[in-house]
Parts: structure tokens; sequence; C-alpha cells
């Protein structure tokens, strides 16, 4: 029980670090809004975020669970990973 809890704090903890950066909550917020599966360059764009920076930041919200990433060919696409915010933070994304 003290091992389970502990990787479900450390989840939070991740959680928690990835939305406490501006950009990366600019970049949740976007998803958000769009609704859908966007190409990393569109959301990089759009919160006008240079590539390699962007990168960094999709990372990071993607170890934290907070999204998922799919390459097809040469294009990489990111979505809102929904079940681990309503597990985890409840009702944060209609906040945005």
């Amino acid at each position: 029980m003290i091992i389970e809890q502990m990787s479900i704090d450390e989840q939070r903890v991740a959680i928690f670090k990835a939305l406490a950066d501006p950009t990366r909550l600019q970049i949740v917020r976007t998803l958000y809004q769009n609704k859908k599966e966007m190409s990393c360059g569109e959301v990089g764009e759009q919160c006008e975020v240079s590539k390699s920076n962007a990168s960094y930041h999709f990372r990071t919200l993607r170890e934290a669970g907070l999204t998922t990433l799919r390459k097809d060919a040469q294009t990489k696409y990111i979505q809102l990973n929904t079940e681990t915010f309503d597990k985890y933070i409840p009702g944060f994304l209609d906040t945005l």
C-alpha cells in the first residue's frame, strides 16, 4: 500500500510540476480549446514557441501523463490525455 501511494504521489508531483510552467499551461489550454489532436507544429505556432523549446515542453507534458504523442511519417501529433486529468485533477480542464 505504501509503495502504491508513493507512485500516486509521484504522479501528482510530476503533473503539478508540468502545469506550473506558463508555456506548458498554454499548450494544455490550446489543446483543450481545439478539442482535437494537433500537430506539434500547429501547437507551437499557436503558442508562439520555438520548435526546440516546444519539444522540451511536449516531452515534459507527455512524461507527466498529460498528453499522448503519435507519429505519422515525419509529423508528430499531440493530444490531451483526459483520463489523467479526470483521475488526478478532475474539473481542471473546465477552468481553462
